[in-house]
């Protein structure tokens, strides 16, 4: 399980984050992870109370927003979810498409008390 790797160096990057902008105590932490990463979130979020062990994010919340793995088929044009039609268009039926998005992990936001 790499999240446990992933979620530290998540919370590192916020806590340098904090102390570089003065913000001494953090209430919630949002990040967005696609539905295609290798960041699997009921992982991430499994890991998350060991990540914050001892650091300024200790009694933080954790949000994880779930971003679409939406493709466009370079036949019809048609926008769809890679996983729910498995990466065929539901309306020409073509495999030929490109990945919008659903690869991403971000930290979206982090809310001060």
């Amino acid at each position: 399980m790499h999240e446990l790797g992933i979620m530290i160096n998540v919370v590192r990057t916020v806590e340098n984050f904090a102390i570089e902008n003065g913000i001494t105590e953090i209430d919630t932490l949002v990040l967005q992870i696609g539905e295609l990463s290798s960041v699997i979130p009921r992982y991430a979020k499994a890991c998350y109370p060991a990540a914050v062990d001892g650091t300024m994010l200790e009694n933080t919340k954790l949000e994880i927003e779930i971003l679409p793995g939406n493709c466009i088929c370079n036949n019809c044009s048609r926008v769809f979810n890679y996983l729910q039609y498995k990466g065929v268009c539901p309306d020409c039926n073509s495999d030929d498409w490109e990945l919008l998005g659903g690869r991403e992990f971000f930290i979206k936001e982090i809310i001060a008390c």
